[in-house]
């Protein structure tokens, strides 16, 4: 059953990328966000727009496997398209736990006839059931890319987020990857915690993390260059910029890496 009496952070990233598969509860929070920072649909873009450059990386470097953790409403391109795109026998396993996700899976899976594109319905906070469906899928015992993009910042520390992410790399072998990016108040502190506070009234988890809080999910990888940085400078040669990224700092990091 699709929640309507709730704002959902799928569907609210939807709104902010200007689609058409949310409702007005994501619409009237999403604007309460807007009169907040106006700059968070440039964050949305900048966040997709990482995606594509991280995916783009580690395609030409050799990676062909990929499970994307959080992948919300489809906006083209999405993963597979960037990843089959490079290397038409790419296998991408998408997860969310959003039925309308599930309601769109039709458009995720037009994939290669080389490769595989499949949707799994799950959710980040039951790894085991993430990992069962990837398995499917997916080789284990072959390199994976993990995306988490924009999504561990809805889980709290109480839910276990650090844990969860080194659950998911355990399951991966040598060789696999993690790219991921996370909002941060490091930078709008005041506005920060006003986000914060709105989303939690109205039943939304938003745990903003610092610079070193977001670096401890890559402790025991192998950073890929430049380490952790602000979004938008995590090789910007691999894509275009988004309009507007650079009126002031966006406020949140990204970063790939490599499991040893």
């Amino acid at each position: 059953m699709i929640d309507t009496s709730k704002p959902h952070p799928a569907r609210m990233y939807d709104w902010y990328l200007g689609g058409k598969d949310n409702y007005p509860v994501d619409e009237e929070m999403g604007r309460q966000m807007l009169a907040l920072d106006p700059r968070v649909p440039v964050m949305a873009r900048v966040n997709r727009a990482f995606m594509h450059r991280a995916t783009r990386w580690l395609s030409e470097h050799g990676v062909r496997q990929f499970l994307d953790v959080g992948t919300g409403i489809p906006t083209e391109p999405n993963l597979h398209q960037i990843a089959q795109g490079i290397a038409p026998d790419a296998r991408v396993v998408y997860c969310d736990n959003d039925p309308i996700v599930l309601a769109h899976a039709a458009a995720l899976l037009r994939g290669t006839p080389e490769g595989a594109t499949e949707y799994l319905q799950a959710d980040v906070r039951d790894p085991a059931a993430v990992v069962a469906g990837a398995r499917a899928v997916l080789d284990l015992d072959r390199p994976v890319a993990l995306s988490l993009v924009a999504l561990l910042h809805f889980v709290s520390d109480e839910d276990g987020a650090h844990e969860l992410v080194a659950r998911l790399l355990s399951e991966l072998p040598s060789g696999s990857y993690l790219m991921m990016t996370h909002a941060t108040a490091d930078f709008t502190p005041e506005e920060s915690a006003a986000a914060v506070a709105k989303l939690r009234a109205a039943g939304v988890t938003l745990a903003l993390r610092s610079r070193a809080e977001f670096g401890r999910f890559f402790d025991g990888l192998e950073l890929v260059e430049p380490g952790v940085s602000v979004v938008h400078h995590w090789h910007p040669e691999l894509g275009e910029p988004v309009p507007g990224q650079d009126d002031g700092v966006i406020p949140g990091y990204g970063a790939v890496a490599r499991k040893p």
